[in-house]
């Protein structure tokens, strides 16, 4: 499930990206995001309930409602992006305690697992920090459009693709 998702996201961030270079226009944007962030959203409720995996699920949660919050600011022509802002350093925060998580694993009292170590989703959740950092930036005036565009399109590879399609193809990751 989580999978695909990661391929449904990255139809939003190049979409953005693209958007942020000048080309296309904010309310076609506006629905593939909004649409994006709807199923992340759904996925992230499954993840949760029906695959017993809140863990996942938060994660989810946390990029669907960023995702929703874009899909609003670019629907409704918001000119200060400011509250875009502040959504995304909340999910910078909770990408980075997940990168740490990732990075150091997590196991209970009685030995069980209960976060499996991964470097590369330590990796994968270390970008997606620094774009929502950038995104946090671009709302207040920091960082510009462009740099946050070539960034979401150079993350779309290696954040998205690659997790997702070595996991569907080979059950394993690069690293």
């Amino acid at each position: 499930m989580t999978l695909a998702i990661l391929i449904a996201i990255s139809l939003m961030w190049i979409s953005v990206a693209i958007l942020f270079l000048g080309k296309g226009e904010a309310k076609g944007t506006g629905a593939i995001t909004g649409f994006v962030g709807l199923v992340v959203v759904l996925g992230a409720f499954l993840q949760t309930a029906l695959f017993k995996d809140p863990f996942t699920g938060g994660l989810l949660f946390a990029h669907g409602l960023l995702y929703c919050t874009v899909a609003y600011a670019l629907l409704a022509g918001l000119e200060d992006l400011r509250s875009v802002g502040n959504v995304s350093l909340g999910v910078a925060i909770i990408s980075f305690i997940y990168m740490v998580l990732f990075f150091t694993g997590g196991v209970a009292a009685d030995g069980s697992v209960l976060i499996a170590q991964s470097y590369y989703f330590a990796f994968a959740c270390l970008g997606y920090t620094v774009l929502t950092v950038q995104v946090w930036l671009n709302a207040y005036g920091k960082v510009q459009a462009n740099t946050l565009a070539w960034s979401l399109i150079a993350w779309v590879p290696l954040g998205l693709w690659l997790p997702a399609f070595m996991l569907m193809s080979t059950g394993r990751l690069p690293f």
